[in-house]
């Protein structure tokens, strides 16, 4: 009985710690969804006002009226959805070659493509500008982040783990029958890979929708801004005063997405991290 009343105790405890860390961590939303509400003389206020004296419901409604939300939206979604796509595709593609495809060179290959996840990106964001320029790709919509970001080493690190797991018996077979590489990707690899997939789709959207220093490096007409790099404009209104308020309720409208398909996608998240760390 003492072990069961020790067990339970440490249980609370750790319940009670975990709750407190989490609420922790929902503080700068909180503060982000009240300060969407509030006149923009009272975002900044000393002491600070959490709860907004009059609540600004028309922020939402006004945010789409006084700039190009929904351009900006439109913008954002086709790039993380094609970026997405793309990933997806050439990820899953080149990690079956390094999964099952043997050639000489084949694991120093793989060494040295994954090793470039350790680069930082500003190591090699200035060569990058520098080729996108002699393509003649900068300034022409969101060609550039697009080509920049259709491959990613992680994505092909990750499928790599999740294809290792399947038994290579399935693909053996498929081979005497007279399957092609590409065509027992197709058919067999990708069918059975849907959790991995779906962790890699979650991560890359994620990743591509919040983007800012792309967009802020490769996009110079305002027609193509996305949502992150648009609602930096409301820290340099013509009128001279940053739109604080707005700029936060753009920042909601812009983690709603987010956190929709967060919500919807995050079995198959966990599901896919976790079985692409397994091997046999």
């Amino acid at each position: 009985m003492k072990g069961q009343g020790a067990q339970r105790l440490g249980k609370t405890i750790l319940y009670v710690v975990l709750i407190v860390f989490a609420l922790f961590l929902l503080v700068p939303f909180f503060w982000m969804i009240m300060s969407s509400l509030k006149h923009n003389l009272d975002v900044f206020t000393i002491p600070v006002r959490w709860i907004p004296q009059a609540f600004q419901w028309h922020n939402y409604v006004d945010i789409w009226s006084q700039a190009d939300m929904g351009t900006w939206l439109k913008n954002t979604v086709i790039l993380s959805v094609v970026v997405t796509f793309l990933q997806v595709l050439t990820g899953s593609f080149a990690a079956y070659g390094f999964a099952r495809v043997k050639f000489p060179g084949r694991d120093v290959l793989f060494l040295a493509y994954v090793a470039t996840i350790a680069v930082p990106w500003q190591a090699y964001m200035i060569p990058q500008f520098i080729l996108m320029t002699k393509l003649h790709l900068t300034g022409k919509a969101l060609w550039p982040m697009i080509v920049l970001q259709a491959f990613g080493a992680f994505g092909v690190f990750l499928m790599k783990q999740f294809f290792e797991t399947i038994p290579e018996e399935l693909s053996e077979s498929a081979r005497l029958d007279g399957l092609s590489e590409y065509g027992i990707w197709r058919r067999i690899m990708l069918p059975l890979s849907g959790p991995a997939l779906a962790s890699l789709a979650l991560l890359t959207f994620v990743n591509t929708w919040n983007d800012y220093m792309g967009p802020l490096f490769y996009l110079r007409d305002r027609a193509y801004f996305t949502i992150q790099l648009g609602l930096k404009t409301f820290q340099a209104d013509p009128t001279g005063s940053s739109l604080y308020a707005l700029m936060f309720t753009g920042a909601v409208l812009s983690v709603l997405p987010i956190a929709i398909v967060f919500v919807f996608g995050q079995r198959y998240f966990i599901e896919g991290i976790a079985t692409s760390g397994m091997k046999g």
